[in-house]
């Protein structure tokens, strides 16, 4: 098996540094250039567009690690790239530090483009010839969710068979028009490159139980792909959501300014009317607000950061 490590991209810096993306990549011994492009069994894993969302981190480490481990089983090649924006990555930040940008707002880049559009153009060439790629977020460090793959509903046909067998717990089909076109994933779709933007967890953590989750999904989808021979089976059935409309989704929005202190946890089924939090003044020791569930449905996302000003989003419960 070929285990090693390539620059996918480069710039130079002040002082005589320089930018660097890497990637990972895992490949039979067998496989030549020319195969590759006759089976085209390429799987790419992508995280750290955002420096703040780390969930991702783990998926890397434990995929390279498992096919370490039983690398007589891989028939394709895995691409991972963990760090797409290593610089929000050292700095705890969302977007490229230094130059205030948000590094998925700028696909499918520019070669002839400042250092950042330059870099995002590399990274799209170094995606060509793949077949699916993964590209892992998780929340903001406000709110916290269930593994999800969210999907344009422009590219639905092709993309929600494939994320059934990827082992999350929701398959959310959203509207267009909430969809940038300069996101990353959106820039390869449009390229004929399958890609699925799963979200789970909640910035800047780890947590280790989705992200055992997601690995086991990704062995899954090599497995359907003929990327790996043991057979893999998705442990989870997803609900599916054709949520075009906007209209099977709940949005729980704080109605006061305050504390808000969860009674529930995503995941959860809740019926009409149920508590699912409230909002306090820890001046005066009073309840300002309390957040009730406007009809039955299964909460997967709650708010994980206690602050909230009127109208922050506190929870979201897809309608059942």
């Amino acid at each position: 098996m070929v285990d090693k490590i390539e620059i996918v991209a480069s710039a130079e810096l002040p002082v005589d540094e320089e930018l660097e993306i890497f990637k990972h990549r895992f490949m039979p011994d067998n496989v030549t250039p020319a195969k590759l492009e006759d089976d085209k069994k390429r799987i790419a894993i992508v995280t750290g567009i955002h420096g703040d969302e780390l969930e991702g981190q783990y998926v890397c480490y434990e995929l390279a690690r498992r096919i370490r481990e039983k690398k007589e089983n891989l028939a394709g090649i895995v691409d991972i790239y963990p760090a797409m924006n290593p610089f929000g990555i050292d700095n705890i930040t969302r977007g490229i530090p230094a130059f205030d940008l948000d590094m998925n707002r700028l696909f499918p880049g520019n070669s002839n483009g400042d250092m950042n559009e330059y870099i995002a153009a590399e990274i799209m060439k170094d995606m060509e010839g793949t077949t699916l790629c993964l590209d892992i977020h998780a929340s903001n460090i406000f709110l916290t969710e269930a593994p999800q793959i969210r999907i344009n509903e422009e590219h639905k046909d092709i993309l929600v068979p494939i994320a059934l067998k990827s082992n999350v717990d929701l398959v959310w089909v959203h509207g267009a028009s909430t969809v940038l076109e300069s996101t990353f994933a959106y820039s390869l779709n449009s390229r004929g490159i399958n890609t699925l933007v799963v979200e789970m967890g909640v910035g800047m953590r780890i947590t280790k139980e989705y992200g055992d989750q997601m690995v086991d999904g990704i062995f899954s989808l090599m497995s359907e792909l003929g990327i790996w021979k043991e057979k893999c089976m998705p442990s989870k059935e997803p609900v599916l959501s054709n949520d075009e409309q906007g209209q099977d989704v709940y949005y729980l929005n704080a109605e006061v300014s305050g504390i808000f202190m969860k009674e529930k946890t995503h995941g959860m089924m809740v019926e009409e009317g149920e508590l699912i939090g409230i909002v306090v003044d820890p001046l005066m020791g009073n309840v300002l607000s309390e957040v009730k569930a406007p009809g039955k449905g299964w909460l997967f996302t709650i708010r994980e950061y206690p602050v909230v000003d009127e109208g922050s989003l506190v929870g979201r419960i897809l309608k059942i």
